[in-house]
């Protein structure tokens, strides 16, 4: 994070840049490979890491690499996605609304978890989270409510790797 005056964190040149890059963005997408009917929709969440440097994370049909040489907007989305990790577990909060909770599907495989939600065979929500330890994934707490999935991990010292389906309550 920038620092202005007195060390203070410099909030404004942040966003100035946050600015510049949002427009530069806009600029370089190629709008002509969009798909008819289909919404385009990106967003970013920004919070302070544990190094108190800010972490911008990505949301959306819009793929970051994809940016590059012109987006298009993909069938599904990526659902915005907050990680909270503590001394025994880790929790993963997944926003995932007009989603009902026979539709959303879970699995972990390795250290990474894989949030899919979609009805008909059509995912209208994916992502692939990477979780920051090693977990067990019996005992695991997954819920969803009111749009909001939450899962609860615990965290172990080692494990196989093995895909595994979760149940969501």
């Amino acid at each position: 994070m920038a620092r202005g005056k007195k060390g203070l964190p410099d909030f404004f040149g942040d966003f100035h840049r946050l600015q510049d890059e949002m427009e530069r963005m806009l600029r370089d997408f190629d709008y002509g490979r969009l798909k008819e009917g289909r919404p385009l929709v990106y967003g970013f969440n920004v919070r302070v890491g544990p190094e108190g440097e800010p972490v911008i994370e990505e949301f959306g049909n819009v793929k970051a690499a994809a940016r590059a040489g012109g987006a298009a907007a993909g069938d599904a989305r990526e659902p915005l996605v907050d990680l909270i990790e503590r001394r025994a577990d880790v929790t993963v909060m997944a926003e995932l609304p007009g989603v009902e909770k026979k539709d959303v599907r879970l699995k972990i495989s390795g250290n990474v978890m894989v949030v899919e939600a979609g009805s008909g065979g059509e995912a209208r929500y994916y992502r692939e989270v990477e979780l920051p330890a090693k977990v067990k994934t019996g005992g695991a707490k997954a819920s969803y409510k009111n749009g909001v999935l939450e899962v609860v991990l615990k965290k172990v010292k080692s494990s196989k790797p093995r895909a595994t389906a979760l149940k969501i309550e």
